[in-house]
This record gives C-alpha cells, sequence and structure tokens, in this order.
C-alpha cells in the first residue's frame, strides 16, 4: 500500500487541509495521505473535511501536541 507524508507541523489553519487537499487530487483511490501536525484546528478541519469528502480517516496523537492523520482517498 502507498504512503504519501505531509508534513504540516508548524502550519496554521487552513494551510494544512488546503495542502492535504492539494495532495489527496493527485493521488489514487485506496492510498494513505499522513499529514502531520501541531496545530488542534488542524485535526477537528481535516477530519470533518475528509468525512464529507468520503474518505477513510483516523488520527493519533505521536507527541504532546503533534498527531499524524492518516486519510485514505476513496
Amino acid at each position: 500500500m502507498e504512503y504519501k507524508v505531509l508534513d504540516c507541523l508548524y502550519e496554521i489553519c487552513p494551510i494544512p487541509l488546503l495542502k492535504a487537499n492539494k495532495e489527496l487530487e493527485r493521488m489514487h483511490s485506496g492510498e494513505i495521505l499522513v499529514l502531520l501536525t501541531n496545530h488542534n484546528c488542524a485535526i477537528s478541519n481535516v477530519v470533518e473535511w475528509a468525512k464529507d469528502k468520503g474518505h477513510e480517516i483516523d488520527y493519533i496523537e505521536t507527541g504532546e501536541g503533534e498527531w499524524e492523520i492518516f486519510i485514505e482517498k476513496k
């Protein structure tokens, strides 16, 4: 399975969402985008957006205030 990592650490909303959208447009169905962020607003914004688009999504906190958001393109 193909993974693409998108580093959005230290970037404020809505930059992570905009970058994720642009990257997913270039990806194929079934590929997974891993978005790295340390802004908690990105969690709610990206998760809500991805669900609305029909993508599978999950996230984990990897450190204090840092997350990995996994988006499987549908």
